[in-house]
């Protein structure tokens, strides 16, 4: 994307080069991108910032992301959950953290077209979802992790596996270019969509106080059409303060910038981007005096909590404006309709 293109085309009340300058200089050389400078790695945020940069124009530093990522793979194809400095920090295999990298890579090719960068990547993300396939219960849905003793956590949670739906279809879209049949996957694909709108009792309903757990399904597209606006009209109240933000959970006095942008991308998915843009609106406030955003802040004390600019917070507030205002060629890349003419799943 060229910037000033960019520029032109934001939002008024917006400066997103400032915000995707936060997450270029933020990365470090070998193409790693932490929460905040000193800060841990972990590779599903990692690859919402490196989606941030791509929106800005950052095409280098997001392919050198995507570099950094297929450099410290297992061999089993996951990642660990974490990372300080290029260490392991938190050996948990999450299914979801390891699947993202083909939304990112899918996202990565529908910026730039570029079929070499999808052929470089094939074994990567083809690896990842075999992994994360390979923890998918008998009824659909896909456990969450192995724990650092390689034993399965038989449980599920359905923010991961609206997540892995998401990154299946991404896959999928990615073979479907390179001419590539995976049959398994679209299999998998569609028994977890199955669980997903069967009615959530095959996830861990100690998790439904999150605010991802309500708009995750429609975000994912798992729900479309009457079932997502069902959906995200039935817990409005429980997450939403309006004028405000989403609530990172129910019962705490915690708006974050992700889960509101998230919401919007949610809305943006279903075609509601006028409610989209009255809730994007609501974050013109909640910025630093270098134009980049809050993680979050307390209500309604309005303590801003933490303190770190934090930079997949700001990858997913691009990733929303786009979604809204079509800044890149990516901007429908949770559209429902998009993936309807996709028919990944067919």
């Amino acid at each position: 994307m060229d910037l000033e293109v960019l520029r032109k085309k934001q939002p008024a009340e917006v400066d997103l080069e400032l915000v995707g300058a936060l997450i270029a200089r933020t990365q470090k050389e070998n193409g790693e991108i932490p929460w905040h400078p000193g800060g841990k790695t972990d590779p599903w945020d990692h690859v919402e910032s490196a989606m941030g940069l791509a929106i800005c124009g950052y095409l280098r530093q997001a392919r050198l992301a995507y570099q950094w990522l297929t450099g410290c793979q297992l061999s089993d194809g996951s990642w660990y959950a974490s990372y300080q400095d290029g260490t392991p920090l938190d050996k948990t295999r999450d299914t979801n953290v390891t699947a993202y990298i083909a939304v990112g890579v899918y996202h990565y090719y529908l910026m730039t077209g570029d079929l070499d960068f999808l052929e470089q990547m094939w074994t990567p993300v083809s690896s990842a979802i075999d992994f994360a396939i390979g923890l998918q219960a008998k009824t659909g849905e896909i456990y969450w992790a192995k724990n650092p003793d390689l034993k399965i956590d038989p449980m599920a949670l359905l923010t991961g596996s609206s997540s892995i739906f998401m990154s299946l279809k991404c896959a999928l879209a990615v073979a479907k270019e390179l001419g590539i049949r995976r049959e398994d996957w679209k299999t998998a694909a569609i028994k977890l969509q199955k669980a997903i709108s069967s009615g959530y009792h095959l996830f861990n309903i100690a998790k439904s106080h999150y605010s991802m757990d309500w708009f995750y399904p429609v975000l994912c597209g798992a729900l479309t059409h009457e079932a997502a606006r069902k959906r995200l009209d039935q817990y409005w109240k429980k997450f939403v303060v309006e004028e405000m933000g989403v609530l990172c959970v129910s019962n705490r006095p915690w708006i974050t910038i992700a889960e509101t942008c998230e919401l919007v991308l949610a809305l943006a998915a279903t075609e509601n981007e006028n409610v989209g843009e009255i809730v994007f609106n609501w974050m013109n406030e909640r910025r630093f005096e270098d134009g980049t955003y809050w993680c979050g802040f307390t209500y309604p004390d309005m303590v801003i909590w933490p303190e770190e600019k934090i930079t997949w917070t700001n990858g997913v507030l691009l990733m929303a404006a786009d979604a809204l205002y079509h800044l890149s060629p990516a901007s429908r890349l949770f559209n429902h309709r998009f993936w309807q003419q996709a028919a990944v799943l067919e």
